[in-house]
């Protein structure tokens, strides 16, 4: 059954408009209790978020439909999406939940959920939760009122994330620039990444509720490359509003994505004994360029569909311990069972830091292919299938790329968008099958003037 609230990613959209209004928001609390009941959990829930300015009301419209329930609601403030999953499952609590619309613009927001063990809620729970929501009827008992945040909460966080690093004494010798995307990490990258002992400088960190990923972050990192190369910092980090990617630049401004981090960290994690399998997971996005490197070094790479709920779950099934995304979710499964930006962080300034290695260094045994991603705005997302001129644009595209190349083509599950990814050998040859597939889409599916 085709999921109608719930995306790849939770409950997104327009903050204020369905499904993210206060009534609906408040079913939805009170559904996820009724859901933890039917499982044999009691009702409580953690409740975490970033800095929109709508995180707030939308966390008293949750709480109050969990309370209507008879659950109870607690809230961790502003933290980390894998902030959320991890003090959910070290604490106890029957079910977290995160508001937040990771890297989108301040007038979206989403609602997603973790289970109590900390991992997202498999399909069938989630299509349990929206069947109770949108079936429901009448007035919602109970009144909206203040969620005041535990502060300790976020304190233990950081304190588990200061303890998953191994010492080294050249952490001084590493200036970072960190860019928090005037999100979810404003006040606890640098906290945690200073009390390390690394030089840090953060900017866009001064969130006003409106201005989160607004020219930064990870999908704007241009900013961040300019500091770099001005400050003379060994390495930039960008972050994304929820802080559960973190993308690269280097020491001369080069933008790196989650492919180099899976390189680095798969060859360093093999050195030191801790790579549990000869396989790293990744989806069907990361660069073949990746796949060519790991298997110089005796490393397979395996590919899931996109979002790290497909990663985790495959990571999983086979035992390994290592895996991501090319947008910058990386899972460390001995760590957390999903990504987080901060923790990542720390693992590739540990590896600089232990083999006295620059960034740019550390990846040069991997080259890229010329890769392009081309979004098309469409009206609405039937099956490609159903249309025989994309069939026939995406099986020529193929041909053409041979066994040198690659397409993805895929709907966005979290925006109204068709996303068509190639790479090849030749950079006009992708730009070419792009654009092929793009317009194809583009007649049949796409917004018209």
């Amino acid at each position: 059954m085709k999921k109608r609230l719930f995306g790849t990613d939770g409950v997104r959209g327009t903050a204020g408009a369905f499904p993210l209004d206060p009534p609906t928001i408040a079913r939805l609390g009170q559904a996820l209790v009724g859901l933890l009941e039917r499982k044999g959990l009691d009702g409580r829930l953690l409740i975490g978020r970033d800095t929109r300015e709508s995180g707030p009301w939308m966390e008293r419209a949750l709480a109050r439909g969990v309370r209507a329930a008879g659950g109870e609601a607690v809230s961790a403030g502003v933290v980390p999406t894998s902030a959320v999953s991890y003090l959910t499952k070290t604490h106890g609590y029957a079910a977290g939940a995160v508001i937040s619309a990771s890297h989108n613009p301040f007038q979206d927001n989403g609602i997603k959920v973790f289970s109590r063990d900390g991992v997202k809620l498999p399909d069938e729970w989630e299509l349990e939760v929206e069947a109770d929501v949108l079936e429901g009827r009448g007035r919602l008992p109970g009144q909206e009122r203040e969620v005041f945040a535990d502060p300790r909460l976020a304190v233990d966080y950081l304190d588990y994330l200061a303890g998953r690093v191994r010492r080294t004494g050249r952490r001084s010798a590493l200036k970072v620039v960190v860019d928090c995307a005037n999100g979810a990490s404003s006040f606890l990258a640098p906290l945690v990444l200073g009390g390390l002992g690394f030089g840090v400088e953060a900017i866009h960190c001064a969130p006003d509720g409106k201005n989160i990923n607004l020219g930064c972050g990870s999908l704007h990192p241009e900013a961040l490359a300019a500091r770099v190369r001005e400050s003379g910092a060994a390495m930039g980090i960008a972050y994304d509003g929820d802080a559960d990617r973190a993308l690269w630049v280097d020491g001369t401004g080069r933008l790196l994505s989650g492919d180099h981090t899976l390189f680095v960290q798969a060859l360093h994690m093999k050195r030191s004994g801790r790579l549990r399998t000869n396989e790293v997971v990744a989806t069907s996005m990361s660069n073949m360029g990746l796949e060519a490197a790991l298997g110089e070094h005796g490393l397979g790479l395996v590919r899931t569909k996109v979002g790290d709920k497909y990663v985790h779950d495959e990571m999983v099934a086979r035992g390994a311990n290592l895996g991501g995304e090319q947008s910058g979710h990386t899972i460390f499964l001995d760590d957390l069972p999903t990504g987080d930006g901060l923790l990542t962080s720390l693992r590739m300034l540990e590896v600089m830091a232990e083999r006295g290695e620059t960034l740019s260094g550390l990846v040069r045994d991997m080259a890229e292919y010329p890769q392009t991603l081309v979004n098309v705005r469409v009206t609405r997302k039937p099956d490609f299938a159903e249309f025989p001129d994309i069939v026939a644009a995406v099986e020529e595209t193929r041909a053409r790329l041979g066994r040198e190349g690659r397409l993805d083509l895929r709907y966005s599950g979290t925006e109204p968008l068709a996303r068509i990814m190639v790479e090849a050998r030749d950079p006009a040859l992708v730009e070419a099958a792009a654009k092929r597939v793009a317009d194809a889409v583009r007649e049949r599916l796409g917004e018209k003037p």
